[in-house]
C-alpha cells in the first residue's frame, strides 16, 4: 500500500518548481502552501480506487483576488496531476495571507533588495535605455516589439515607460489592469510574457503631468526601487523623446545602461537624433548603437524609400566621431503597417496571437536586432 505521507512530502518537492508569476519565486519558499491532504480516492460506489488519490492543496495567496489566482492554480493542478505511477486528482482551495504573514512576507523581500536592484556589483540584467531626439519616428513602437522578441526568444524580460508624460506602453501590450500592490511593493503587470510598469496604469493618468527635475527623477527610482521586478535577463526602458530630464536620471541610477538611438531616415530626424546619442558625452552612459525605423516599404517586389535613405549611417557615423568609439547602425527596420494596426490591438506585431514570434520579415528583423543586442 502506498503510504499516504510519502505521496504527501513528493506532492510537496513538485509543488516547489511551481513558480509565482509575479515574484518570480516558487509558492512554497513564499509559504504560501499552508497545508497538502491526500486520501485514497473511492468510487460512488464507496468502493476504494487503487492507486488513485484525492490531493487537496491549501494555497495562501498574497492578496484576494491575485489577478494571476488562475495561473497559479493551473501550474498547481498539472504538478499533482503529473505525478509519476499514480492517479492524482487535485482539488485547489484558495485563500489569502492573513495582513502579519503578508507583512512578514514584504519584508524578507524588501530585504533581499533594499534599494534599486540594478545599481549594484555583479548584476547580470543588460538594461536598454531605447532614445531619440524627436517623437514621431516610432520609439516606443520599437521598444514594445523589442521587448516582446527578447521574451519570446526565452529571456526573462522587463520593461519600465519612462516617457512619463507621453506614455505609450499599456495601450501597445493591451494593458488595462493595475500592478498589484502588497504593501507598498507593486507586482509589475505581465503581458505578452513581458514584466511592465508605467505611469499609465495608475488612476489618474490620463491628466496631464507636469513633473520636472527631482520628482521627474524620483518617478524612475520608484519605478526601479518599489517594483519587485525578480533578476530579468533584459530590462528596456522607454525614454521620452530629447535630451531632458529622464536621460540624465537613468545615468545617475542605471550607469550601466546602454542607450539606443532610434531614427528615421530623413535629415530632420538624423540630425535631431545625433543630439540625443550626444548626451553620452555629459552623462556616463554608453551608446550600444543605432536603430533607424522606418527605412523602407516593400511594395510589389520594390523596396520604397518613402522617407529618404541614409539617416541611420549618418547618425552612426556622427556619433562614432563624436564619442570616440564605434557606435553601428544595429537594423534598418521595414516600414510596416501591422506596427500600427496590430499594436494598436494591444498585441506587439512581432508575434502572433499565441505569442510566439510570427513568421514575418518584420519579427526576423527584430529578432536579428535583439541577438546583436544581447551578443
Amino acid at each position: 500500500m502506498t503510504d499516504v505521507t510519502v505521496i504527501r512530502g513528493n506532492v510537496y518537492e513538485r509543488l516547489s518548481h511551481v513558480i509565482d508569476p509575479e515574484i518570480g519565486r516558487s509558492v512554497t519558499d513564499l509559504g504560501m502552501i499552508v497545508a497538502i491532504d491526500v486520501a485514497p480516492s473511492h468510487s460512488t460506489e464507496g468502493v476504494r480506487a487503487p492507486g488513485r488519490f484525492d490531493v487537496t492543496v491549501h494555497v495562501e495567496l498574497t492578496v484576494p483576488g491575485c489577478p494571476l489566482t488562475q495561473t497559479i492554480q493551473d501550474r498547481i493542478d498539472e504538478a499533482v496531476a503529473s505525478y509519476p505511477g499514480l492517479e492524482l486528482v487535485p482539488h485547489i482551495e484558495v485563500g489569502a495571507m492573513d495582513a502579519d504573514k503578508l507583512t512578514g512576507l514584504v519584508s524578507s523581500l524588501k530585504a533581499e533588495r533594499r534599494e534599486n536592484p540594478f545599481n549594484k556589483p555583479g548584476i547580470k540584467t543588460r538594461i536598454f535605455a531605447i532614445a531619440s531626439g524627436k517623437g514621431g519616428v516610432g520609439k516606443s513602437s520599437v521598444s514594445a516589439n523589442l521587448a516582446a522578441t527578447f521574451s519570446a526568444l526565452g529571456y526573462d524580460t522587463a520593461a519600465i515607460d519612462a516617457d512619463i508624460y507621453g506614455f505609450s506602453l499599456p495601450g501597445l501590450f493591451g494593458v488595462h489592469s493595475q500592478p498589484t500592490n502588497l504593501n507598498g511593493m507593486l507586482m509589475p503587470v505581465t503581458a505578452w510574457g513581458v514584466k511592465l510598469i508605467s505611469i499609465g496604469m495608475f488612476a489618474g493618468a490620463d491628466r496631464a503631468i507636469l513633473w520636472r527635475g527631482p520628482r521627474l527623477q524620483r518617478s524612475l527610482e520608484q519605478f526601479l526601487s518599489d517594483v519587485w521586478w525578480g533578476q530579468p535577463d533584459v530590462l528596456l526602458l522607454d525614454l521620452a523623446p530629447g535630451t531632458g530630464d529622464m536621460a540624465i536620471s537613468v545615468a545617475q541610477a542605471l550607469p550601466n545602461a546602454e542607450l539606443v538611438v532610434v531614427t528615421t531616415p530623413q535629415p530632420s530626424a538624423s540630425d535631431v537624433a545625433v543630439r540625443s546619442g550626444l548626451v553620452a558625452l555629459q552623462v556616463p552612459l554608453k551608446v550600444r548603437g543605432v536603430v533607424e525605423n522606418m527605412s523602407y516599404f516593400d511594395h510589389a517586389g520594390e523596396r520604397l524609400r518613402i522617407f529618404g535613405e541614409g539617416g541611420g549611417t549618418r547618425v552612426s557615423d556622427r556619433l562614432t566621431d563624436a564619442l570616440g568609439y564605434d557606435v553601428p547602425l544595429l537594423a534598418s527596420l521595414p516600414l510596416e503597417p501591422d506596427i500600427r494596426e496590430v499594436g494598436e490591438s494591444g498585441r506587439p506585431a512581432v508575434l502572433d496571437s499565441d505569442g510566439s514570434l510570427a513568421d514575418t520579415p518584420l519579427a526576423s528583423s527584430f529578432t536579428a536586432l535583439a541577438r546583436r543586442l544581447i551578443g
